[in-house]
């Protein structure tokens, strides 16, 4: 028998209530989770470690979520394609263009957590269908 190995999820978030629900939501999925309260930390662990998808707060301190999907852009392409945005700030500034142009699904604040769950499934049968 084979031991199937969780696909781990990388969440970018600096609000740890915020953190915690995705953290239960995605066990609860069967990923492995792990967590940085910023793009620079989350740089960190993505030059060491192998992620499956990224849920990304586009409004994290010491680097946003923005500048790091612009990093993974160029470092990380495949990876770049595998992230989910959160923001609280839809409307404001340049958010609405950026997420156009990321073409990457994206999650409102405050988010239940079934909308988490659903827009994960979502995008993974997007992801999984482009793969095969």
């Amino acid at each position: 028998m084979i031991n199937q190995v969780k696909q781990c999820v990388l969440v970018v978030e600096d609000e740890p209530s915020i953190s915690n629900v995705c953290q239960r939501v995605l066990i609860a999925e069967g990923f492995a989770v792990e967590i940085a309260q910023n793009g620079k930390i989350a740089q960190e662990m993505i030059a060491v470690r192998h992620y499956d998808l990224c849920l990304i707060d586009i409004r994290t301190p010491v680097m946003s979520g923005k500048e790091l999907y612009t990093w993974m852009l160029e470092r990380y392409p495949l990876l770049a394609q595998r992230v989910i945005f959160t923001t609280g700030d839809i409307m404001d500034g340049d958010t609405p263009v950026f997420l156009e142009r990321s073409a990457q699904p994206f999650l409102p604040k405050p988010f239940a957590p079934h909308e988490l769950s659903i827009i994960i499934k979502n995008a993974c049968k997007v992801w999984n269908a482009h793969q095969g």
